[in-house]
């Protein structure tokens, strides 16, 4: 089946500049006056609208090239794909050649999920429920949590990510972090460790360098209480009290200690302000390092060359892990304050790691590797003197390699599933990080006040905040349907289902 009015849509996008054909739920697309660029692909169910702005984004970023050499050799969009405020369209994924575009990571690097499952019923969740949600009030919004760390700790986990945080908290334990099971913590952080495999992706490790960092997070010595760690943030960030519905792969399911009737808990975050000053500082320097006297690029979009810049390539590279590493700390610790209050107010949870994978982010495409969660590729990434001269970015998607996790969160009023990658090259392996936006917040904020919750989808939504507006902005209504989302990424042979899991309560901040 085609869309209704297809000619109708192509002929107008056509009249914006691109080259669009459709097939099989496929648009492809490139600009009318980049014919070098490669053509992209965008995956969308039959009835979703197509987003010119989207679009033209997604066009824009395939065409990028460096005049010094380097350009996008492949460029797709997972099913979510909607415009994005940076110019670079969420959902879009591009393999780049000879160069590295530090705007299409944007500033919320290493943006991901985790989720964890716990051997709690719904029932003795929801007789201690009010107990549980204000203690962790307290440590989300109204800054009880003590996350603070030695000068040092907060230096190895810039470096090292979370096996450099563990080693330093092991050696000295601080804040609330005296509390956790340092045992599990590390069983978990180490694929070699424990039977069920990796559970971070890459053991949520990059090569990292300290000194990148903001300066007033790593001092020479003493303490740091970092207001940013441990936080989920705002925008579609949320920390979710879920249950596992239903399981559609067994045997997987039971390989990642995952079973029906458990509660879990899906949280979602990235770097925070250290994205946004990694992020920031290094869009302004591509834009800065762009040849005197030629044209800046349409799209505004600024890449960095391996071929004119090779050392600010690498520089840029490792800044990005820098913040990736942050970004890992701070979902686990994010979920330890969890498990913390669950021991407290339900006594002997465990609540183990399923599995912890980012959506935003540049990694190196290896041809020869099946899978991008190995110790070989994670050893390549890791060692800076390993040439590499091809990327994979990803933009508000995430990895779907052969056999490794994927998370897919829905809305806070509907399912989220637990998927399993398929290995797609055709979308360079990738796989959608959510449902994806249908309405701004803007347009939210300016007509969602009048709606009833029935028709912003908020009927019987659990949704633990401070601010009334965050419900409307991020209400069900806001996002496009999650199964089919699902569904068409299924058909395409890029993940399949191993879990769905359906909404208990939703804190946004």
């Amino acid at each position: 089946m085609q869309p209704k009015n297809l000619k109708r849509l192509l002929r107008a996008l056509e009249r914006q500049g691109l080259d669009v054909t459709y097939n099989n739920r496929t648009y492809s697309i490139r600009l009318v006056n980049s014919p070098d660029a490669p053509v992209a692909e965008v995956l969308l169910p039959e009835d979703f609208p197509v987003e010119a702005k989207a679009l033209k984004q997604l066009a824009n970023l395939a065409s990028v090239r460096h005049p010094s050499g380097g350009y996008v050799c492949r460029a797709c969009a997972t099913p979510d794909f909607h415009p994005g405020d940076a110019g670079v369209a969420i959902g879009s994924v591009i393999e780049t050649v000879g160069q590295v575009i530090p705007g299409a990571v944007g500033s919320d690097i290493n943006c991901g999920m985790r989720l964890h499952v716990a051997d709690l019923t719904i029932e003795e969740f929801l007789a201690k429920r009010d107990q549980f949600v204000e203690r962790m009030k307290g440590d989300y919004f109204f800054g009880t949590r003590d996350v603070t760390m030695t000068a040092q700790t907060m230096r190895s986990l810039f470096q090292y990510g979370i096996p450099g945080w563990l080693d330093a908290m092991l050696d000295q334990p601080t804040g609330s972090v005296v509390k956790s099971d340092l045992a599990q913590l590390a069983q978990e952080s180490d694929s070699s460790a424990n039977a069920k495999g990796e559970r971070i992706f890459l053991g949520g490790s990059m090569d990292g360098n300290w000194k990148l960092a903001p300066e007033e997070l790593v001092p020479d010595a003493g303490l740091v209480r970092d207001g940013g760690l441990a936080t989920i943030g705002g925008g579609n960030h949320f920390v979710e009290v879920q249950r596992v519905d239903k399981v559609e792969n067994r045997t997987l399911a039971h390989a990642w200690g995952v079973r029906e009737g458990q509660l879990a808990f899906m949280i979602h975050s990235g770097s925070r302000n250290v994205g946004k000053y990694i992020g920031g500082m290094w869009r302004d320097k591509a834009k800065a390092t762009w040849q005197k006297g030629l044209k800046y690029p349409d799209s505004q979009i600024f890449p960095l060359s391996t071929h004119s810049h090779p050392e600010l390539v690498a520089s840029y590279l490792q800044a990005e892990a820098t913040a990736a590493n942050y970004a890992f700390v701070n979902r686990l610790l994010l979920a330890e304050l969890l498990r913390l209050r669950l021991r407290e107010v339900y006594k002997d949870v465990e609540a183990p790691l399923v599995y912890d994978l980012p959506h935003n982010i540049t990694l190196p495409q290896l041809e020869d590797v099946e899978t991008l969660y190995t110790t070989s590729l994670q050893s390549k990434i890791q060692n800076p003197k390993s040439k590499i001269e091809k990327w994979v970015t990803r933009k508000g998607a995430c990895p779907a390699h052969v056999g490794q996790p994927v998370i897919i969160p829905g809305s806070m009023g509907a399912y989220s599933y637990l998927m399993v990658g398929r290995g797609n090259s055709a979308f360079c392996n990738s796989a959608s990080h959510g449902a994806g936006r249908i309405r701004s917040r803007f347009d939210l904020n300016r007509k969602g006040a009048s709606q009833s919750e029935a028709e912003l989808g908020l009927t019987g939504v659990d949704c633990i905040t401070l601010r009334e507006e965050r419900r409307i902005e991020e209400a069900p209504a806001a996002y496009k349907p999650i199964q089919s989302v699902i569904d068409v990424q299924v058909e395409a042979e890029m993940v399949d289902v191993v879990a769905r899991l359906s909404p208990v309560l939703t804190f946004k901040a």
